[in-house]
Parts: structure tokens; C-alpha cells; sequence
């Protein structure tokens, strides 16, 4: 299920406050900066610390390799 866009242009991770990469393939939002990635359950993103993934080196090149293949934009620019 996909995100609305204009959802997707607002959404930031909820410690940094900075944009995320939504990979549909994977049902998540990434933040590349912390690590960190956030599970979107039936097209709804659980933007809940505690219930975020702590990615593996290895994991996140996995998804950073990804991202820029596909050419996944952040949700919003600073």
C-alpha cells in the first residue's frame, strides 16, 4: 500500500526532526542518519521511537544501495 504524497512530503523522523526514505518495496521509512528505520503497517507509518528498527552496518548499505538505485527521494529537503 502506498503512502498519500502529501503525507509523504511532511513526515520527519521523530528524534532528529530530519526527512526519512520511503522504500514501498520494504514497507518502511528509513533514517539514514541514526540507523534507524520505522514499519508502515496497512499504509499507516508507526512513527514510534521505541518501535523502530536499529539497523546493522550491513543492513542500512543494503537499504542505502537501494535508495539510490531506485532514486528514492528524501520526504522533504532542509
Amino acid at each position: 500500500m502506498t503512502l498519500d504524497q502529501t503525507l509523504l512530503e511532511i513526515l520527519a523522523c521523530p528524534e532528529d526532526k530530519g526527512p526519512l526514505f520511503y522504500i514501498e518495496s520494504e514497507n518502511i521509512l528509513l533514517n539514514p542518519r541514526l540507523k534507524r528505520s520505522y514499519a508502515v503497517v496497512e499504509g499507516i507509518p508507526v512513527m514510534l521511537i521505541e518501535e523502530s528498527t536499529h539497523l546493522t552496518d550491513v543492513e542500512l548499505a543494503r537499504l542505502e544501495s537501494r535508495i539510490a538505485a531506485e532514486g528514492i527521494k528524501p520526504t522533504f529537503t532542509r
